[in-house]
């Protein structure tokens, strides 16, 4: 029995030797905290560098409306003085077609003055602002961009040459304003 109790105490001090389990475990809970502390600043940082970010974003985003708006501005303004530009060169012609009315009994030559001087300021109105006339000449190539043809007619020109101008186009500037409306030859008649 006593070699038992040798054997039992034996035993005891080599289990109490062994190392506790908090023991064993201790070394490792020293190292998450500077691992842990560095993802701490590191999601710091990140999210420092997020709200930034976000700012610069938004001062971004009111930066592009307010030059949306002044921009919009600036078209309708434009738009606006173009008008009164345009108004403002009409009105010597409507002071010319008062005056031409307010005559008790005009000659017709007087008429024929009046409405040539009255021409002669609206072409100028509209040669001020970029308004031109399209008016081909017979023989002239017909032009789908420029003319409508209204009808095709026979005539000693090629085909889809144009005949005569029925009413003037107009541009304004590179825009079509109004296509000039014309005839067109169905082409050549073999009889010359």
């Amino acid at each position: 029995m006593q070699n038992r109790e040798k054997r039992h105490h034996h035993h005891h001090p080599a289990e109490k030797a062994a190392p506790s389990p908090s023991a064993a475990t201790a070394p490792p809970e020293a190292t998450p905290q500077p691992v842990e502390s560095s993802l701490d600043a590191r999601l710091a940082d990140a999210e420092k560098r997020v709200e930034e970010l976000q700012d610069a974003f938004l001062r971004a985003k009111a930066e592009t409306e307010n030059i949306r708006r002044r921009a919009q501005d600036d078209i309708t303004r434009a738009h606006k003085f173009a008008i009164a530009n345009f108004a403002e060169v009409l009105l010597p012609v409507k002071d010319s077609l008062e005056s031409a009315l307010k005559v008790e009994a005009p000659s017709i030559e007087s008429l024929k003055e009046g409405a040539e001087m009255t021409l002669k300021q609206l072409d100028a109105a509209f040669q001020k602002n970029k308004l031109t006339e399209i008016n081909p000449a017979p023989g002239d190539k017909l032009d789908p961009d420029r003319h409508q043809a209204i009808s095709m007619v026979p005539a000693e020109l090629n085909a889809n040459s144009i005949v005569s101008v029925l009413q003037k186009g107009y541009m304004i500037a590179d825009r079509l304003l109004r296509p000039a409306l014309v005839t067109v030859a169905q082409g050549k008649t073999g009889g010359t």
